[in-house]
């Protein structure tokens, strides 16, 4: 018979020299990197969730179809123009235009999305938009499984070692010192960095953001200064959905993401919990609270893989955070009680 006494020196042998293993300089500065990376890529995903529903009050369920969507145009767009001896950064230099055009298309999308089909559920309880977003998501879902198997598309992850449509330059470790560095991880921090200060600087700097921000505290105010509140939801969940499509073209790459129909289900869930956790319809809020979720991920993800050898429990950590917000602060980290709706 095993003395308990025993088992539990040796666990607490184990968890003192994993401790040891994870407190070195390579080990936390790999960690933070990763963390921040999917930091960045949370925020992504959940940045035009969080600005269609601060000023529209809608909590769009179709967002993770069109990231998904974004994520294939991105890969048809890379495949189609990336030559066989076209040279890494030329193929870096490509990916911005593919994200470029699957923004605009994404864009025009949700603003046909909003004219056509949201913009006549105004005026009905919440529950109609939901339904209708969510009866939405199923049908773009089914429209790209069709599609993908009519012609027989092969997955992204093939598609990529097919084409060779991913840079060398971010499938190597970058040396910065002593450590060493996945280069996609940077190349993630990086656009997140941009994306989050285009936004930003999108709201407060310009003045179309100014009537954005008016919008989502007084719409009948706004429009009473003449101000077609209308025109300004339309632009809104255009650049929602284009922010959606954005980030499904960097999740094209991103090897632990990659194109399928899975995907939309897959962003989906954690682009709520970062917006639940920031707070709904606060940008800030979503920022903070990717930060929060991606480094907790990352953290968690190290231990799991590397202490416990359960790899499949940090998905748990992003939905404990959840629950915790909730029970602590029900309206999220820099939320208010109402805030949305029009």
């Amino acid at each position: 018979m095993t003395d308990p006494m025993l088992v539990g020196d040796v666990v607490l042998a184990g968890l003192v020299d994993a401790l040891g293993r994870f407190v070195r300089p390579s080990n936390l500065a790999s960690v933070l990197v990763d963390g921040l990376s999917k930091a960045a890529l949370y925020v992504m995903i959940a940045g035009g969730l969080t600005l269609i529903f601060g000023l529209m009050g809608v909590l769009n369920f179709a967002h993770g179809s069109l990231t998904m969507i974004g994520a294939y145009l991105g890969g048809l767009v890379m495949v189609s123009a990336v030559a066989s001896g076209t040279g890494q950064f030329a193929r870096l230099a490509l990916f911005f235009v593919a994200a470029a055009a699957v923004f605009a298309a994404l864009a025009a999308l949700g603003a046909g999305i909003e004219v056509g089909l949201v913009r006549r559920l105004y005026d009905r309880p919440p529950i109609y938009q939901i339904l209708l977003t969510f009866g939405l998501t199923l049908v773009l879902d089914e429209l790209v499984r069709i599609v993908v198997q009519f012609y027989g598309m092969q997955p992204m992850a093939e598609w990529q070692a097919a084409f060779g449509t991913k840079p060398a330059v971010l499938t190597e470790s970058v040396g910065l010192g002593p450590l060493s560095v996945r280069g996609l991880a940077l190349f993630e921090i990086g656009v997140g960095v941009l994306a989050v200060a285009g936004i930003w600087a999108f709201l407060t700097r310009t003045r179309y953001g100014l009537v954005i921000r008016a919008g989502s505290e007084d719409a009948e105010m706004t429009e009473a200064l003449g101000i077609d509140v209308r025109r300004v939801f339309t632009v809104v969940f255009a650049l929602g959905t284009g922010l959606a499509g954005l980030a499904g073209v960097l999740l094209m790459w991103d090897p632990h993401w990659g194109a399928s129909v899975p995907l939309a289900s897959h962003t989906l869930l954690p682009a709520f919990v970062v917006v639940i956790v920031g707070g709904l319809g606060t940008f800030r809020g979503t920022v903070v609270a990717a930060l929060v979720v991606g480094l907790a991920d990352a953290v968690t993800t190290w231990w799991f893989n590397n202490a416990i050898g359960f790899a499949g429990l940090p998905e748990m950590t992003v939905f404990l955070i959840l629950v915790v917000v909730l029970v602590v602060r029900p309206q999220g980290l820099f939320g208010v009680e109402e805030v949305g709706g029009h």
